[in-house]
């Protein structure tokens, strides 16, 4: 089959990418580090020659609700329009366990993921929504995020977190298989609050920052409540722990 991945070259689209030829699938790493950009169109035609399925994985650099959604929209809009002019019979896009409820309440970036949702479900092409819950690798990216008054104050919220090695694997086998026209979940095997899970990434990099659980903290600009984060009782759990994960993850000085 040929796939093309959008954000082939990100976290995910790397290892995506990976695994698809691995199993002998004619792979286009599509992203601006191969001379492709979904929000220009720049080599999105050539990219999408002979391509059965689309996988989106592109990320917007913003957490702004304005600039991601202009990513968002327009990418996913030349996505659409290119893939149907090529014949694409699969859209897959990547997205967020708790967007439908944080676009909601809170609005910002999950308010530009749900926009991106709305579009491939509006599109009348054959399509599957992913949403996997935050990934292990971004625990420091949240941290740092956090990091206010000498602290890292995060929210008291649950998350149930996956590996990026997971959510490529969970990616790769819903693209493989028939369109959904709806939404698969996947998640982590265990659940932490926040402050633990971060405080435990911390500590494999050997930083000192402390941790505290602030019930007014945001996360990424968005305040949440206690179970936002957490997938709905149908999603598939992968199997990675994050004792698996941490034991694996280079030990780096803060």
């Amino acid at each position: 089959m040929r796939i093309a991945v959008i954000g082939g070259t990100g976290l995910i689209g790397t290892r995506l990418v990976s695994r698809l030829r691995a199993d002998a699938h004619d792979v286009v790493a599509a992203s601006r580090a191969t001379g492709v950009n979904s929000y220009t169109g720049e080599g999105l035609a050539e990219a999408l020659t002979g391509v059965e399925t689309v996988i989106d994985v592109s990320n917007s650099g913003y957490l702004d609700e304005r600039e991601a959604n202009e990513f968002f929209y327009g990418s996913t809009l030349n996505l659409l329009t290119y893939g149907a002019a090529a014949g694409v019979g699969h859209h897959v896009a990547l997205s967020v366990v708790g967007t439908d409820r944080l676009a909601g309440t809170e609005g910002g970036y999950f308010a530009a993921k749900a926009v991106q949702e709305q579009l491939v479900r509006a599109s009348g092409r054959p399509y599957s929504i992913v949403h996997a819950t935050q990934f292990f690798e971004f625990i420091q990216s949240i941290a740092d995020a956090a990091f206010v008054r000498g602290a890292v104050r995060v929210s008291n919220a649950f998350i149930q977190p996956m590996a990026a090695d997971d959510v490529a694997a969970a990616t790769a086998s819903v693209a493989l298989g028939r369109p959904l026209n709806g939404l698969a979940e996947f998640a982590g095997p265990e659940r932490f609050r926040l402050a633990e899970i971060v405080r435990r990434g911390l500590d494999i990099r050997q930083d000192p920052r402390e941790v505290v659980a602030d019930p007014l903290a945001q996360y990424f600009g968005t305040l949440l409540e206690e179970d936002e984060l957490l997938p709905g009782p149908g999603a598939t759990l992968a199997s990675t722990r994050i004792t698996d994960w941490l034991a694996d993850a280079p030990t780096v000085s803060a």
